[in-house]
């Protein structure tokens, strides 16, 4: 039983996890490294040889760098089955065609204005491709994705259909019996109490657990207070005549947003109007996603809207935008309003546009949603430099900047915490997070539960 890590391995991007079980080659997730441009399209492109040959791929859930790559492992002759619940296929139709077009336009512009780049690592005939190979499975079925491996989906609670994962199997002991293993994978682990989703699972009794973490070194606000803390947002920019910008995921961020925003606007909060514009055609398409897979929904979801016969996802003053000229008009106007795009990190997409048109102005807010990788557009922004480039130009940021990690769909370092000690694991496997953030929680513990935990290196095997 040996693990290596392809990707995600004092990281967060591009999570690629090897299992090798009984001769077996099982692959967690598959995602795409995202970063500066240049770097990104280089560790991209080709992907490792050691998972080319796989005998199954199993997927948490649907966020481009854990899916993005996918089709790039199609392209190269895996013709496999990838297991996913309903909901995260759904999502990956519409995610890995956007990233397909992204690469397109993303490559066409810079082979103009910065540097020759090359063709896409995959287009949308590979994404098609890649889509036959999905089987889908519900939370809670047991399923064997190779003989001898059981495997099963538990709810995450990240983003809609995310899942974390159950392996059993049995492997010969020294005494030559065999004995029942189980490993468990937490994908992206979510919070409890976030809006539309039920609260995360609890996985237990495991021999080795892989756990995310993201957040492992680091609290978030109290989800409690979100709310309050976005409608102060919004009062404070729009008394000073300004515009909010929300660089926001597609899937799930932008609408927990549109949720929370709904709600303020019912309860009689939000006392002004508030043009709302949703400016993503992959948002506007996820949107559709969730309004489909209400299985996934948490009972204040369906309290609160769905025996209302209210949608959660529309409101009076919201827009959602597909038409790039309308997009492209939003700058123009002159009134305070709320534009929510992609990506969430601020390297691709529409959000550039509206970053390039609005930061300049101090009257402005962007609203830091979501976990910025390092040295993309939205940690420069975090960071709150002066001067950022877009587009190849640098621009000056007069805009006030505001972290708001309340919204967060990671869990924090007590959450990570806690959870590693319900599952009673025997060893723990720590990935997705920077360096400092995985080698403290390694350590943490080893030292408050005394167990093994590693904190591997991209490609360095564990044999467990």
């Amino acid at each position: 039983m040996r693990f290596t890590s392809f990707g995600g391995a004092k990281n967060v991007t591009g999570s690629k996890h090897l299992l090798e079980i009984n001769g077996k080659k099982i692959l967690l997730d598959c995602g795409l490294f995202q970063g500066g441009r240049e770097e990104s399209y280089f560790r991209n492109s080709a992907l490792p040889k050691e998972i080319l040959d796989v005998d199954a791929v199993i997927l948490s859930h649907a966020h481009i760098d854990h899916s993005g790559a996918l089709p790039s492992l199609a392209k190269a002759g895996y013709a496999g089955p990838i297991f996913s619940t309903p909901a995260t296929r759904d999502l990956c139709k519409i995610m890995l065609a956007d990233s397909a077009y992204i690469q397109e336009q993303d490559l066409r512009f810079l082979s103009k204005h910065i540097w020759p780049a090359p063709e896409p690592i995959y287009d949308k005939e590979d994404v098609e491709n890649v889509l036959k190979l999905f089987q889908t499975k519900p939370y809670q079925e047991w399923f064997e994705p190779v003989e001898g491996i059981k495997i099963r989906f538990i709810d995450a609670g990240h983003i809609l259909g995310s899942a974390q994962v159950e392996i059993e199997f049995r492997e010969r002991g020294e005494s030559g019996r065999l004995k029942k293993k189980r490993i468990g994978f937490t994908g992206d682990l979510g919070r409890k109490n976030l809006p539309i989703l039920r609260d995360p699972d609890q996985l237990k009794k495991l021999d080795v657990l892989i756990t995310e973490s993201t957040y492992a070194n680091r609290a978030h606000e109290d989800i409690t207070g979100l709310k309050a803390q976005l409608l102060e947002i919004v009062k404070k920019t729009f008394k000073r005549g300004g515009r909010i910008v929300i660089p926001a995921f597609s899937v799930e961020r932008t609408q927990e947003i549109i949720y929370v925003l709904h709600e303020l606007h019912n309860s009689g909060e939000l006392k002004f109007e508030l043009p709302i514009f949703v400016d993503s055609p992959l948002a506007v398409n996820a949107t559709e996603v969730f309004q489909k897979h209400r299985e996934c929904y948490d009972l204040e979801t369906y309290k609160d809207f769905i025996e209302k016969g209210e949608g959660p996802f529309t409101m009076n003053g919201l827009e959602y935008v597909r038409d790039v000229e309308r997009s492209k008009e939003l700058n123009s106007l002159d009134y305070p309003l709320i534009i929510v795009s992609a990506s969430g990190m601020c390297e691709a997409g529409r959000i550039l546009h509206h970053l390039r048109n609005n930061i300049s102005d101090h009257r402005n807010t962007v609203l830091i949603v979501g976990f910025q990788a390092q040295n993309t557009l939205g940690r420069k922004l975090e960071d709150r430099l002066k001067e950022v480039k877009i587009f190849g130009r640098l621009i000056e940021r007069r805009c006030e900047v505001i972290v708001l990690h309340a919204f967060s769909g990671h869990a924090d370092q007590d959450e990570l915490f806690e959870n590693v000690k319900k599952t009673k694991a025997k060893k723990v496997i720590c990935t997705h997070g920077e360096e400092k953030s995985v080698e403290y929680f390694a350590e943490k513990i080893k030292k408050n539960l005394d167990i093994e935990a590693f904190a591997p290196r991209e490609r360095e095997s564990i044999q467990l």
